[in-house]
């Protein structure tokens, strides 16, 4: 003979038009919604060219060949400024200079930034993310706007190799901090 179970032992049966009268056990993605808040965000709200100059002064002439021995000259700076609650601009300005013998083939200002929201950043990580994480995001989107800048000059486009901000960052934390060995090599 079956043994019955006590009535409360029993779970209820629905059909799946009302709750159940027992709460179910908290979910784990519940508590994970929890962790996930308190952990550090970074949004890009935007990305936008801020300022562009171009000029190829020597132009009909420098189109036709870069003369005799061609230097082309690139420096990179980061630079980077609160916009609100949560909010920090970030900007990478660029100049390139390409010159001959024969003089300026073209020179270029880019001035390429991002708006991007952080939050649960920590203080001490938070110049790291800026002038670091930032910068590797916004990077090759402006690589591409040069590129096409110097194509549609008339030129061959202009491929930037990767740039390492880390490293860029660490030198020149270390040059503020009056440490002799590091030395900028862009």
């Amino acid at each position: 003979m079956a043994k019955r179970k006590a009535k409360g032992a029993q779970p209820k049966k629905t059909n799946g038009d009302s709750p159940a009268s027992e709460a179910p056990p908290p979910a784990p993605a519940a508590e994970a919604g929890a962790k996930a808040a308190v952990q550090p965000q970074l949004t890009v709200l935007a990305q936008y060219v801020k300022d562009l100059s171009f000029e190829s002064p020597s132009a009909p002439q420098s189109l036709q060949g870069p003369g005799q021995n061609p230097q082309l000259k690139v420096g990179v700076n980061v630079n980077a400024a609160p916009r609100g609650e949560d909010a920090y601009e970030v900007a990478l300005q660029l100049e390139v200079h390409a010159k001959s013998d024969q003089g300026v083939i073209y020179n270029i200002e880019l001035i390429y930034g991002g708006l991007f929201r952080l939050r649960g950043v920590p203080q001490n990580l938070l110049q790291p993310v800026l002038f670091v994480d930032c910068p590797t995001i916004l990077f090759p989107f402006m690589r591409r706007v040069l590129a096409d800048v110097i194509r549609d000059g008339g030129f061959p486009p202009l491929m930037l190799d990767p740039i390492d901000f880390g490293r860029l960052y660490a030198q020149n934390l270390a040059q503020s901090q009056g440490d002799p060995r590091a030395r900028p090599t862009n």
